[in-house]
């Protein structure tokens, strides 16, 4: 009896070349952990606890965190398991190692924006499950849809127009946009976590992530964090009168001017499949008749989405969060019977984005309570006091300093709560103008919203779809972040001047 060939998919085979002949060496496909991703992840973290030496400003715990902070957003990148997993093991770590108390660790998990974003998803379900997403695709569809381009533009344009009224880009992004960028991808059979992500999904994604960074920056009531910042440079000293105006003065130039060309940049870097749909608007108006009349759980999701955002434009008279708003959301759409329970269960992506985005969330709030992105900062502070240049090169090391740090934060507001004031103290104290580092910084927060996946709450949301891959994300952030620096600089700059800021 001859021997069966081969088992060829249970294990890997190199072919090693010697001297005198080939050898080859079979390694079993392991069905866990990426071996190379998860020893390169923990060697990281391996190497800044134990090989570098500790900063006497920093006590051994927040070291430690900080070096399962470097292996947990290596692996993120490198991926040696699914986002979930990974977050799950590395939170895990800083309990086994004492590192943080089970309590501390889990914190966040009732932090009010990963329960918004949580809701969204939920939201985009309910759009979808009732034809009303797909129903105002197609008008989108109808109006702008003969080019992919044309229909990035459409939204990148809707959302910086209704921006000044809802200051919350996460609801944006899952209450409004995602549904329609789902359903404008669906109707072209391209879906998410599929090859055919890239035929539409992936693009529009992209477009409308980066793009909302510069709706975010165009108005001081276009983002939560806007306000914070304004009130923390009023704390310090920096009074700007008629903030909302003066904001509005300072951003129009730059930001209408990335957010023109954003669109344009992704499809060229980042581009669609599908390009040119001369018929589409034709098809979307056969489909749209198709589609009869608006049915009744149409009008019900309607109805309730129009009455949350309501509440998330004015609740806070009210004295209703945007989370709680939401929350109303869900359980009227559970209680008429537009959504059930097993739609939420079902909604995988909603409860991978809840563990992810709040071990992140809780590690970089352990890393700033524990006083190492303090430390960061006197670093840079030391660094500059050192160099004894001139502001205008002091002020660009400050910002992109500013900037990058960001990686190690999950969420805009944590950043802010945690850096904004020191920031904003070591420009004043270097001789920049007042109002000129106040809204610069506050810019620039806006801006980094989209550097990663875990940057923002939006960035959350978007990533958390499943239309773009994880390397392409952190790609795209920072060539993005590049490119809207030189946008801002080049524009900016001149703009500040002939206002007066400097």
């Amino acid at each position: 009896m001859s021997n069966p060939p081969p088992d060829t998919a249970a294990a890997t085979v190199i072919t090693i070349p010697t001297h005198t002949h080939r050898r080859a060496i079979r390694f079993p496909n392991f069905p866990g952990a990426k071996p190379i991703p998860l020893a390169i992840s923990l060697a990281i973290g391996l190497l800044v606890c134990f090989a570098i030496p500790k900063p006497d400003e920093v006590t051994k715990q927040a070291w430690r965190l900080f070096a399962i902070f470097l292996t947990t957003i290596t692996g993120l990148i490198l991926g040696p398991l699914p986002v979930g997993a990974w977050a799950f093991v590395c939170l895990t770590i800083t309990v086994i190692t004492r590192t943080l108390t089970f309590d501390d660790a889990f914190k966040a998990f009732t932090n009010e924006v990963i329960w918004l974003i949580v809701v969204s998803f939920f939201f985009s379900r309910g759009f979808v499950k009732t034809g009303l997403g797909d129903r105002l695709a197609m008008y989108f569809v109808r109006w702008l849809g003969k080019s992919t381009l044309g229909l990035a533009y459409g939204l990148a344009i809707s959302e910086a127009l209704i921006s000044p009224a809802m200051p919350s880009t996460t609801a944006r992004a899952g209450g409004i946009f995602l549904p329609i960028i789902n359903s404008l991808a669906i109707a072209a059979e391209s879906k998410p976590k599929d090859t055919s992500s890239r035929k539409l999904g992936a693009f529009l994604i992209q477009s409308q992530f980066q793009s909302s960074s510069s709706s975010s920056a165009l108005f001081l009531t276009a983002a939560a964090q806007n306000m914070l910042c304004i009130k923390l440079a009023d704390s310090l000293g920096v009074k700007i009168k008629s903030p909302w105006v003066s904001w509005f003065k300072a951003a129009c130039f730059p930001a209408l001017a990335s957010l023109m060309l954003t669109p344009l940049i992704i499809y060229k870097i980042f581009p669609p499949e599908i390009k040119h749909t001369a018929d589409a608007p034709n098809m979307a108006k056969t489909k749209l008749e198709q589609m009869g009349p608006v049915k009744r759980n149409e009008w019900i999701m309607l109805g309730t989405m129009l009455v949350t955002v309501a509440l998330w434009i004015d609740g806070e008279s009210l004295d209703i969060k945007s989370v709680v708003a939401a929350m109303l959301g869900l359980s009227a759409l559970l209680i008429l019977g537009v959504l059930s329970w097993d739609d939420c269960l079902s909604e995988k992506s909603a409860w991978d984005t809840l563990a992810w985005f709040a071990v992140l969330i809780g590690m970089a709030g352990e890393l700033t309570t524990l006083g190492v992105v303090s430390w960061l900062s006197k670093c840079v502070a030391n660094l500059l006091k050192a160099l004894s240049v001139g502001w205008h090169l002091e002020i660009l090391i400050l910002q992109s300093v500013y900037f990058l740090i960001h990686y190690l934060f999950a969420g805009q507001t944590a950043h802010v709560g945690a850096l904004y004031s020191a920031f904003l103290q070591m420009h004043l104290t270097a001789k920049v103008p007042g109002t000129l580092s106040a809204l610069a910084l506050a810019f620039n927060t806006c801006l980094f919203g989209a550097l990663t996946h875990y940057s923002s709450g939006q960035a959350a949301v978007y990533y958390g779809a499943g239309y773009v891959k994880l390397p392409d994300v952190f790609k795209l952030g920072i060539v993005m972040a590049f490119i809207n620096i030189i946008i801002w600089g080049l524009i900016g700059s001149p703009w500040w001047k002939i206002l007066g800021l400097y």
